[in-house]
C-alpha cells in the first residue's frame, strides 16, 4: 500500500465542493491551466504516454522558461520554488503533470499515486512560496516537490503523504463525526479508482478515528514547511463555511506555529476568502 496513491485517490474521489477551485489558484489560476492545455492541444493523457507529463517533463527538465509560452506559465506556476530549483531536473513533473491534468477533466484508475505526488509538489511549492514570501528568506526545499532519487526520500515522502492525508480526513471531523453515508461513499469511489482492499481499510479506519489534532501539530514540531504543508491540505479538505470549522483552522494554525500573516497569505494563495 502506497500512501500517495491514496492520497491521489482522496483527490480524484472528491473533497471539499471548492477543492478543484484551490489547487487551480494554487497553480496560478484556472485561465493559467486551460492556457496550458490550450497550448498543447488539450491534452490530458496519462504522464508516460506523450501526454501532459511528458510535455510538462520537456518544458521543465533543463529548468528553462524557453523565452514564453509553455515555459512561461509553468514558471509562473511554480513561483519562487521554481527560481530555487533552477536547472535541477529531479523537480517532481509527472505527478504535476498528473494533478494538472486530473483538474483539467483528464486522468483515470491509474493515476492514482501520480496525482498524490502531485498534490505533495503542489503542497511544496506553496510552503516555499508562503514562507518566502511572509519574510524567511532561504526555506528549505518541501519534501514532495522533488522526484525522490533514493530510498531514504522515497521513505520521507511517504511519510510526509501519510501526515498530509491524516490532516486532511482531520480536517473533515471539524464539524463533526462523518456519518456513515460519506464514509461509505469515500470507500466506494476509492473502489471505483481501483484502490486496494488494504488501502480502503486504511482510509475507513482513519475515518472512524477520533481527531488527532495534537498528534499533527507535534509531528510538524520545528518543520515550518511541513506545518505550511499540514495547513494547506486542511484548507483543501473542507469549505470553511461552518464556526467549527474556522475555529478548528485556527487553532491548528496556532499550534502548528504559523502567524496571521502567513496563515493569511496561504489562504490568499488557495484562494479561500472567508466571511
Amino acid at each position: 500500500m502506497k500512501i500517495t496513491e491514496l492520497l491521489g485517490a482522496m483527490v480524484q474521489a472528491g473533497m471539499a465542493p471548492s477543492s478543484n477551485d484551490r489547487m487551480k489558484n494554487s497553480l496560478g489560476g484556472g485561465n493559467v491551466l486551460d492556457n496550458l492545455a490550450g497550448m498543447m492541444g488539450g491534452s490530458t493523457r496519462q504522464p508516460g504516454g506523450g501526454g501532459l507529463g511528458d510535455i510538462l517533463s520537456g518544458v521543465l527538465g533543463g529548468g528553462k522558461s524557453g523565452g514564453g509560452g509553455i515555459g512561461d506559465l509553468l514558471s509562473n506556476m511554480l513561483g519562487d520554488a521554481g527560481k530555487e530549483i533552477g536547472s535541477n531536473k529531479n523537480i517532481a513533473i509527472g505527478g504535476l503533470g498528473a494533478l494538472i491534468g486530473s483538474l483539467l477533466g483528464g486522468g483515470g484508475k491509474s493515476l492514482g499515486g501520480a496525482v498524490g505526488g502531485g498534490l505533495m509538489a503542489l503542497l511544496g511549492t506553496l510552503a516555499f512560496n508562503a514562507l518566502k514570501g511572509s519574510g524567511q528568506s532561504k526555506p528549505q526545499l518541501p519534501v514532495g516537490l522533488l522526484e525522490p532519487q533514493t530510498d531514504e526520500e522515497q521513505q520521507a515522502l511517504e511519510q510526509t503523504s501519510e501526515l498530509v492525508l491524516r490532516a486532511m480526513i482531520n480536517a473533515t471531523k471539524a464539524d463533526g463525526e462523518i456519518d456513515q453515508d460519506e464514509i461509505n461513499r469515500i470507500v466506494g469511489k476509492f473502489e471505483e479508482i481501483g484502490v486496494d482492499e488494504e488501502g480502503r481499510r486504511y482510509v475507513m479506519n482513519q475515518l472512524r478515528q477520533p481527531m488527532e489534532t495534537e498528534e499533527l501539530i507535534a509531528a510538524a514540531k520545528g518543520q515550518p514547511e511541513l506545518a505550511v504543508q499540514i495547513y494547506a491540505a486542511s484548507l483543501l479538505a473542507v469549505e470553511v463555511d461552518t464556526q467549527a470549522e474556522k475555529d478548528y483552522l485556527d487553532q491548528l494554525a496556532a499550534g502548528l506555529g504559523l502567524t496571521p500573516q502567513l496563515t493569511e497569505r496561504i489562504q490568499q494563495m488557495i484562494g479561500l476568502q472567508q466571511a
